[in-house]
């Protein structure tokens, strides 16, 4: 019987070649695409997950609210470690500060690099559980003790054993290597930390750090938290919810603490407004429900073939019925039939994502690879196979088979008026989720655009940034800037407390006349040199520049939106207190969009300091081409900075960094978008080949009496573009809703413009137009006199 049934399913899927050939070509795609998506959710689904301690491991943020805005940041005083240690020893295993991530000059004899890495308190390397080749995971109690990586460790040491070897940190801080552990895997949150320092030693580095170790309101830290129990997170939050009260008195200043656990620091981490506010976790739903709705357009395509040539199977099915086949026998070889369409296509689509993968993963940002050799991807991937299969087969095999061979043998078994009617649902439920998917890409690209597009308030073109990680950078500034200047290889240059793309301090206590006495206000704020200005070519919107012309020390420059809260209808001249010393207001700068692309701009505040230098920023030479530019600034750095490489980053790309979460996004829905389209046309060609087939005879007496290409175009062509029209009106509501909800979450967000959908539509339109065109033209200059012929 099973060599019966193979048989004929062989010689099913020859006699159909086109049909096959669509079917398979169209499981091939939608399976690729979902195995594609599968392992990228995966992939977003086990971050973290390689550190042993994922399920008790979180992060401290500090709910912050002063004057009735809210504010979550991960951003910790010093004291709150302590707080947290002394005050529930019992549901903590382990509490540590640490740095952000930052960069640091190491030297071994002449060589020199800069790392990424953290300075961290003694019990962070156990609680990340860093995996140790050789060392101690608790050596940094020793503040000269430093762990690093093995790809640190060739660099530094090369193919030397690392352990014990004496190197600097900056200028002259002497560490040695107390341990090498595995570099971290990109899906850790830790990915780029190539060494743990002593928190101990980064104190001696930086003594401010020491001074600041019972301050309160200097937020300038992270936190890390090792639970005892997995499940307590809940029960922990209420009671450190209300620690800090005793420190904050101001009713108008409260801080509050809660931990964000490991699990949810990837794909939950955002917060807006105070209140939790997902993340990425919105891209896994988005591209779940994409891979579930691509493999449903392939299923379709099946389903509609499979019963758009029910009439070609009707007396073989009569057959096999008076020979005394049962139905559920004939809904077996039906979906035997499915199930072998699916395995080839299976064969087809394991070998697509192996030859797409690499591709894929430079587009997702990701290292994934397909699991061969693991039993649970063969389950899942045989068992999803099957699902699939039995899922298309399985209207096909249940209509096929309820065919009544009495009325196919007296011919009288036609395709009634309804008969065609499951399989235009079936299209305009395709075209619907096609369409849905190109508004969604356009409207994505869109808002990448905007915030692309969006004013910086500043020239990012032609300038770098230098990390001023030396004091020999901030001894010979004047002289650096002098000779770049003469040179011509620098336009202008000047330093800043904060790159021009970030914003590393915020502060409050400012006071002014008119400001309520309860309202608190927090600006950021930022230490600048004079050619700040020129250097990063700002808009002043009132009054004037820093100059040397002035006796500017007790100076401030504001931004728009900081003018906003100082409500100050003339601010010229205006007197701000800052501390114990009053400062005046010399002029308005246009907003500068330091931080995200997608949220307002920090009101700040620009006070003239040499001593806060933090980030160089250098405007290229007009007159030099950029590599000359950057070739001759080299040795002149290496002259006045000879401890450290000469190391910089283009400004306009480390903006464009800040798309780059939203572009994978577009890119990749683009791509399924593209696949969803080719597959539902895939099943367009299909469904016209065989309307075409079917109405050959009819095609033929309308030429006979006098009918042009074009009439008989027009009859095969207007069905399908109906269907299209249909789809198009449920398609345009619902990705309007959908997007709508999406743009949400940006506060600086783009709109819906009625040209995206006729966009889509026309796209929609057009390529169906294509598609039915091929068989209908066709048909149309087809043989008359054969075709009158066929039976």
């Amino acid at each position: 019987m099973f060599r019966n049934y193979l048989i004929t399913t062989l010689r099913s899927l020859r006699r159909s070649r086109v049909t096959s050939i669509i079917n398979i070509t169209g499981l091939s795609l939608g399976m690729a695409v979902v195995m594609l998506i599968a392992l990228w959710v995966l992939d977003e689904l086990n971050h973290d997950k390689e550190h042993s301690n994922f399920d008790t491991l979180g992060q401290v943020y500090v709910n912050q609210q002063i004057s009735g805005n809210k504010n979550v940041m991960m951003a910790n005083a010093y004291p709150f470690a302590n707080e947290l240690r002394t005050k529930l020893p019992q549901d903590f295993k382990a509490v540590a500060l640490a740095s952000w991530h930052m960069q640091s000059l190491f030297a071994v004899g002449d060589k020199k690099l800069n790392s990424d890495g953290m300075w961290v308190q003694e019990d962070f390397p156990s609680m990340i559980t860093v995996n140790m080749i050789r060392g101690d995971i608790n050596a940094l109690k020793d503040p000269h003790a430093v762990l690093i990586n093995e790809s640190l460790a060739k660099a530094l040491f090369a193919d030397e054993d690392a352990l014990g070897k004496p190197f600097r940190v900056g200028k002259d801080f002497e560490v040695a290597v107390a341990g090498v552990y595995k570099d971290l895997p990109r899906s850790s949150s830790f990915y780029n930390v190539n060494f743990l320092g002593s928190w101990k030693g980064y104190e001696i580095m930086q003594p401010w750090i020491k001074n600041n170790s019972d301050r309160w309101d200097n937020h300038s830290f992270q936190l890390f938290v090792q639970l005892n129990q997995p499940n307590a997170y809940n029960a922990i939050n209420n009671k450190i919810s209300t620690l800090l009260n005793p420190y904050f008195k101001n009713p108008n200043w409260k801080e509050s603490l809660m931990i964000l656990p490991m699990k949810d620091w990837y794909l939950r981490g955002e917060f807006k407004n105070g209140e939790r506010a997902g993340g990425r976790i919105r891209f896994v739903w988005l591209f779940g429900a994409i891979g579930v709705f691509v493999l449903l357009l392939a299923c379709i395509n099946f389903m509609n073939l499979a019963t758009a040539r029910s009439e070609k199977r009707s007396k073989e099915v009569g057959i096999r019925k008076t020979l005394g086949s049962q139905k559920k026998e004939l809904i077996f070889q039906f979906l035997g039939e499915s199930l072998a369409v699916a395995l080839i296509s299976l064969v087809m689509a394991l070998i697509l994502v192996s030859l797409v993968m690499p591709w894929f993963n430079e587009i997702a940002a990701k290292d994934m690879h397909i699991p061969w050799n693991k039993p649970l991807f063969w389950s899942c991937v045989l068992g999803f196979t099957a699902f699939t299969g039995l899922l298309a087969g399985s209207y096909p095999a249940f209509y096929l088979s309820a065919f009544n061979p009495i009325r196919v043998f007296r011919g009288s078994f036609k395709a009634g008026r309804f008969a065609a009617l499951p399989r235009k649902v079936l299209v305009v439920l395709q075209f619907t989720v096609s369409i849905t998917l190109i508004i969604g890409t356009i409207v994505v690209k869109r808002q990448i655009d905007h915030a692309r597009n969006r004013p910086t308030g500043f020239d990012n073109q032609r300038m770098v940034q230098i990390n001023m990680n030396t004091d020999e950078l901030r001894k010979h500034y004047d002289v650096i800037r002098q000779e770049l200047r003469q040179t011509g290889f620098a336009a202008d240059m000047a330093t800043a407390s904060s790159p021009i793309t970030s914003l590393y301090s915020t502060q409050s206590g400012y006071n002014w006349q008119g400001k309520d006495p309860d309202f608190i206000a927090d600006f950021g704020t930022i230490g600048i040199t004079h050619d700040y200005g020129k250097t990063v070519k700002w808009e002043i919107l009132q009054g004037r520049d820093f100059s040397r012309s002035f006796q500017d020390s007790a100076s401030m420059i504001v931004n728009e939106s900081a003018l906003k809260i100082l409500q100050f209808k003339t601010p010229l001249g205006a007197t701000i207190k800052w501390g114990e010393r009053n400062y005046e207001v010399v002029g308005v700068v246009k907003d500068i969009v330091m931080t995200s692309p997608y949220n307002p701009v920090e009101p700040t505040i620009y006070i003239l300091s040499y001593d806060w230098a933090n980030s160089m920023l250098v405007r290229l030479g007009d007159n030099k081409s950029i590599p000359d530019a950057i070739a001759g600034m080299e040795p002149i750095f290496k002259k006045h900075n000879p401890s450290a490489p000469f190391q910089y980053r283009f400004v306009d790309e480390v903006h464009g960094k800040k798309f780059a979460s939203e572009e994978r996004v577009g890119k990749l829905s683009g791509i399924f978008a593209m696949l969803a389209i080719l597959i539902s046309c895939l099943g367009i060609f299909g469904l016209a080949t065989f309307v075409a087939e079917q109405r050959l005879r009819e095609v033929s007496i309308r030429k006979i009496l006098g009918a042009s290409v074009y009439s008989i175009w027009q009859l095969l062509s207007k069905d399908f573009c109906l269907l299209i029209l249909l789809s198009f009106a449920l398609a345009a509501p619902l990705a309007w809703h959908f997007m709508n909800i999406w743009l949400q979450d940006y506060e600086y967000r783009t709109t819906q413009p009625w040209w995206i959908f006729a966009i889509a539509f026309g796209v929609a339109l057009f390529l169906t137009i294509v598609t039915v065109s091929t068989q209908a033209v066709k048909a149309a200059l087809g043989n008359t006199v054969k075709a009158l012929k066929r039976d």
